[in-house]
């Protein structure tokens, strides 16, 4: 059964974190850091992780919604950072316990609901993580092809500049090397036949 709910400041991070801490007790203690708040709440080993988290998320979120309501969207974490008295946030109390009323048996339909809907959501990024990757897979298949169209381009290219610098030498030193074989054979045919 869920037996403490805290919500704690945290001054400098505002980056969402989830951790589970076993005690030596058999108990458990679960907790939600967002928006620079730790929600911390202790359950035994036997209570299921992703309930829990699913508790602390519905706490986070009348939390913050309770804050808003109060100070508004600009000045809740002003208000929370200023506030000097202990138990500052003790009006909460009543929905904490509210929520915790409906959260203390993990196999009522309406835990065993929210239980699949969360599996369901995960499922669904599952799903669409998958296909991203695919696609990429998709993709890189594309740039493979495109890679071996363009060596075997470049190959076509590397035999045409080979073919285009010996025309270039021929038409160069062609007609000098024609003209030096005319007289060698000129002379040849004067001196030796």
């Amino acid at each position: 059964s869920l037996s403490l709910s805290l919500s704690l400041s945290l001054p400098k991070s505002s980056a969402s974190a989830k951790m589970s801490i076993d005690t030596t007790n058999n108990l458990v203690f679960h907790y939600l850091v967002r928006d620079m708040l730790v929600h911390l709440t202790l359950t035994e080993r036997s209570y299921p992780k992703r309930l829990a988290f699913l508790y602390l998320d519905e706490i986070a979120d009348a939390f913050l919604e309770s804050l808003v309501n109060d100070h508004g969207e600009a000045g809740w974490r002003t208000a929370l950072a200023t506030t000097a008295r202990p138990y500052a946030f003790i009006k909460f109390d009543l929905i904490i316990q509210r929520r915790r009323k409906d959260f203390v048996d993990p196999t009522s339909r309406q835990n065993t609901t929210k239980l699949n809907e969360d599996l369901a959501d995960i499922q669904s990024i599952m799903r669409k993580n998958i296909n991203e990757v695919l696609d990429r897979g998709e993709k890189l298949e594309n740039v493979g092809n495109i890679s071996s169209n363009l060596v075997r381009e470049s190959k076509k290219f590397k035999w045409g500049a080979k073919k285009l610098t010996w025309q270039a030498m021929v038409n160069q030193y062609g007609p000098m090397v024609a003209a030096g074989v005319f007289v060698v054979f000129v002379l040849y045919m004067k001196f030796f036949w």
